[in-house]
């Protein structure tokens, strides 16, 4: 029998805390695999017995500071990647939580380098530097918080 891959053996659920400031959306740039270096809304993994809900504001709490309330899914995304040779090293699936942002500028703390809000012109431009979807998450969050 050959031996088990290497890699998870099933996907792992997280969040991510998408949370709007007037036009702004708050980013971090992520300290740690996957997206390392990249700019991506706060997030991580959901502990036992959280739920989705509140996994978003815990962890955009502890990323950034940032109080907020009122959350709400948005989407979910799989996260699939593999290493140099074709074996699976992350699969997440992450599940976008719109968040109403109470208080707070945003402090880079826990998983993140540094946090920025961004508004939409800035965001576009921050291109390859931005981690998958981001420009599709914050239309997605614009839209549904605008309803």
């Amino acid at each position: 029998m050959s031996p088990a891959p290497a890699g998870p053996s099933r996907p792992v659920p997280a969040v991510l805390a998408l949370v709007l400031r007037g036009e702004e959306v708050m980013l971090v740039r992520r300290a740690n695999p996957p997206d390392q270096g990249l700019w991506g809304f706060p997030g991580g993994r959901m502990e036992v017995g959280e739920s989705h809900l509140d996994a978003a504001l815990r962890e955009l709490h502890e990323e950034t500071g940032i109080h907020a309330d009122a959350p709400r899914l948005v989407t979910v995304l799989d996260f699939i990647e593999h290493d140099a040779e074709g074996r699976l090293a992350h699969h997440f699936a992450m599940i976008a939580v719109l968040c109403r942002w109470q208080s707070g500028e945003g402090e880079a703390a826990d998983d993140a380098l540094e946090t920025r809000w961004f508004g939409a012109a800035e965001l576009a431009e921050v291109g390859p530097a931005a981690s998958a979807q981001v420009l599709t998450l914050a239309r997605l969050a614009r839209e549904m918080s605008a309803a």
